[in-house]
């Protein structure tokens, strides 16, 4: 899907870039092409500053998005979700990233969250990137306390995946 909505702007980076930033934050476009956040407005000029294009290319971009019947419904429809990620240190959590190799392969989420919780471990929350709309997913868990590292060697030899980090 990703690959379609890129492909419907690919006469210009510029409104990829507009498009690719609506997708990663979770921003809507609301009926009048504004951008928001839930209810709230966020300023043309504040996105074209954040990803350095004129703030006249996130106009055409709402634009083309509301003109599009598939994109209206995409981009009218899409929300952004509360990440613990970042928060993390600041409430004692830890954050394991899980990086692996064919994320459309199905069970992945079910295999580490299961050998979490066969050592107790709690996680608080899950966040799975779609492959659909990044090129290099990751599958994000934050838990109550610090993963050992008996589990991350063995999470590590699971033959999907890739790489193991902890935050």
């Amino acid at each position: 899907m990703f690959d379609e909505i890129m492909r419907k702007f690919e006469g210009s980076p510029s409104q990829q870039e507009v498009i690719r930033l609506l997708l990663e934050r979770g921003f809507s476009v609301n009926d009048e092409g504004r951008v928001v956040s839930g209810g709230i407005e966020i300023p043309n000029t504040g996105i074209a500053r954040e990803i350095d294009v004129d703030r006249r290319v996130v106009d055409s971009t709402t634009s083309a998005i509301l003109e599009d019947e598939e994109l209206r419904r995409i981009f009218q429809n899409i929300s952004s979700i509360p990440s613990l990620m970042d928060l993390a240190p600041v409430l004692d959590l830890s954050v394991l990233t899980v990086e692996v190799a064919d994320a459309d392969a199905p069970g992945i989420v079910a295999e580490i969250t299961g050998r979490l919780a066969e050592r107790d471990i709690s996680i608080r929350q899950t966040i799975s990137e779609d492959p659909e709309f990044t090129d290099d997913p990751k599958l994000y868990l934050v838990t109550d306390q610090p993963v050992p590292g008996d589990l991350l060697n063995e999470l590590s030899s699971i033959s999907f995946v890739r790489q193991i980090s902890i935050a």
